[in-house]
């Protein structure tokens, strides 16, 4: 890719919704985002892809994309598809469309994806933009994948001595062939377990098990999101999150102030308390802990960071009763509308949210493609 000249505009593909069942919260994230990228310094490209995993151009509306009321945004079926050019060069998108020639879109600087969960966040878009040269944010492809699978990510987060909670992973073929190995495994952990889809987000396909008679469903309604599921020990203690920002240059990581989740009237942090149900979900940041503990906190988000090789951003969260801690989970793309809570940390601890996506735009530029 050639690099950009001084007398223009960076230019921006701005890319989300995707195949996962997280499509209408990856659209919400991008109605902020397009909402506060500097257009003075950036020049962007709105790329959706469909449910059904088309690309496609859309129109620079942020309000056609936001999270309001009880209406989820997609992106529509409509626009031409917009194919990327893989010659490992990097910079280029072409949209086609039935009955004319495909016309190019120019070349494009970085890519800024907007993805949650699998087709998007897991590594597979991170493939492609690698092969195909073109700069993007976040994490790198191996990152990206151990960061979406909850069962790889605590075995590389345990293997560097950080503290994660018990848990027993059901694979398909072993749900399928020896049911009873595998639910004698969940007993193992006692009860309350989580049930979860192994590889999603945004609390989707998750239960909360108090009675091993109701086992069997949770599987099955993980199952809906991903064959392989993971059942992990209830942990006690407070929801502690921490945002993480890739260091300049060697710097280490930077970390923000932690933030909390205060739930009432919910059984834990599901899809309709993170998004639809405000009213009974407070993010508190900073976090009411001790200094000691959140500099614990903000230590193990940063060595969480580097465990898994992370790049960009992540958002690490925690369970922390008394003094302690236990990583519950690493986010490679979080929620980032500008209401959500790795935003929020950011903005607590001074960086703005405009500032932010400067930020990570930056950080993606300076960053080179291929094995680094």
């Amino acid at each position: 890719m050639s690099a950009h000249s001084t007398d223009r505009k960076i230019r921006v593909a701005v890319l989300f919704g995707g195949r996962s069942g997280e499509h209408p919260i990856s659209c919400a994230t991008a109605a902020g985002v397009l909402r506060a990228i500097d257009r003075e310094r950036y020049d962007v490209l709105p790329i959706g892809i469909t449910p059904q995993g088309r690309w496609v151009l859309v129109a620079d509306d942020p309000d056609a994309l936001a999270l309001t009321g009880g209406d989820l945004p997609h992106v529509p079926e409509t626009g031409g598809d917009v194919v990327v050019v893989m010659d490992g060069d990097g910079g280029e998108l072409v949209v086609t469309e039935p009955g004319t020639v495909p016309a190019a879109l120019g070349d494009v600087d970085v890519v800024l994806p907007l993805l949650h969960g699998p087709f998007g966040e897991d590594g597979t878009l991170q493939g492609l933009l690698e092969m195909a040269g073109l700069p993007y944010v976040g994490s790198g492809v191996l990152a990206s994948a151990v960061g979406m699978d909850k069962h790889y990510m605590k075995v590389v987060l345990a293997g560097h001595g950080l503290p994660v909670g018990p848990y027993t992973v059901i694979p398909p073929r072993l749900w399928r062939t020896d049911r009873a190995a595998a639910l004698d495994a969940v007993a193992g952990l006692g009860l309350p377990v989580f049930v979860k889809p192994a590889r999603g987000g945004s609390s989707l396909g998750i239960s909360r098990v108090d009675r091993v008679e109701d086992l069997e469903a949770a599987v099955a309604a993980a199952q809906e999101h991903d064959p392989k599921v993971i059942v992990e020990a209830a942990l006690t203690g407070r929801e502690i999150e921490c945002a993480v920002l890739q260091g300049r240059g060697d710097d280490a990581p930077r970390t923000a102030l932690p933030g909390e989740i205060v739930v009432t009237e919910h059984a834990f942090y599901d899809f309709e308390s993170k998004y639809l149900d405000g009213d009974h979900v407070r993010l508190r940041c900073p976090a009411d802990l001790s200094e000691e503990t959140s500099d614990r906190v903000r230590r193990l988000a940063a060595e969480a960071f580097d465990a898994l090789g992370c790049e960009g951003l992540a958002r690490v969260d925690f369970f922390v009763d008394g003094t302690t801690v236990t990583i519950n989970e690493v986010n490679t793309m979080p929620g980032f509308t500008p209401f959500s809570m790795y935003p929020l940390m950011w903005e607590r601890t001074g960086v703005a949210y405009p500032d932010l996506v400067d930020e990570l735009v930056q950080l993606a530029l300076a960053r080179p493609t291929g094995l680094r």
